[in-house]
């Protein structure tokens, strides 16, 4: 049961966040745009660290010195997969007008919808494979842990429905449209979660491996993408602030409930 409500919480999050457009009649103002883009950047960055990549160093000790191998492995198959992913699938960045990937003619909207989708793969991966490290027992994971995690992507998945349903309120989609896709941009991280936590749960060795590759994957796009556009333009600071505060969210999520 913990395992579902784990898993479905993000998608709770970002579904909440596109009924918003319910609530607010225009598109966020910049300023808490950018301090919602700087508050997923800080969750993802802690969440990277203490619950994907410290829990795959603990599982590798019995390597000794050598324990780093499998994150620094791990972590840069993740950042290459999420390279290719950016390179293969057509997307356009919030604010941006040039979109990314190979050209086609999609609508803005389109591609929009899946720029936070492809935003939102490596969130279901890292769910995935800290349920699969709480369930093999020896990487320190804890229920109480991975749900800090759910809670925290939960949280952060809130602005980001709000971020994709509004704009395409604006750009002319009706507030029913405008909801369903704001919400379906979610539903793929409890698909990615189950798949990571099927093929972990079946390949316990390599799950050091698993943790640390969706910890690439996160921070690769808190790197190629959240930080860039909460920090352009003016009044970056806000975004500075909104990385504080998810950090340290996200820290005292994961110690205090772990």
């Amino acid at each position: 049961m913990e395992i579902i409500l784990g898993l479905l919480l993000p998608f709770v999050g970002t579904t909440a966040g596109a009924a918003s457009i319910f609530i607010f009649k225009n598109e966020i103002r910049p300023g808490i745009q950018k301090s919602m883009l700087g508050f997923a950047s800080g969750v993802m960055v802690a969440a990277a660290v203490w619950s994907l990549l410290i829990p795959a160093m603990d599982l590798s000790e019995p390597m000794g010195k050598l324990a780093f191998v499998p994150a620094a492995i791990g972590f840069s198959l993740g950042v290459l997969f999420l390279l290719a992913m950016d390179r293969l699938i057509p997307h356009l960045h919030l604010g941006c007008e040039q979109a990314e990937g190979p050209r086609c003619k999609l609508k803005k909207t389109t591609m929009l919808i899946f720029a936070v989708t492809l935003h939102n793969i490596p969130e279901g991966l890292s769910l995935g494979a800290v349920f699969a490290g709480m369930l093999s027992g020896g990487s320190g994971l804890t229920v109480t842990a991975a749900l800090a995690l759910s809670i925290g992507i939960a949280i952060q998945n809130f602005p980001e429905g709000a971020v994709i349903s509004l704009p395409l309120k604006s750009a002319g989609a009706s507030k029913g449209k405008a909801f369903l896709y704001g919400m379906l941009s979610g539903i793929v991280e409890p698909i990615a979660a189950g798949i990571m936590l099927l093929l972990a749960s079946r390949m316990m060795p390599v799950l050091p491996y698993l943790l640390s590759f969706a910890a690439g994957a996160m921070l690769y796009v808190v790197v190629e993408e959240l930080i860039p556009e909460a920090s352009e333009g003016e009044h970056s600071n806000l975004g500075t602030i909104g990385f504080a505060v998810g950090f340290v969210l996200m820290m005292i999520l994961d110690v205090a409930l772990g």
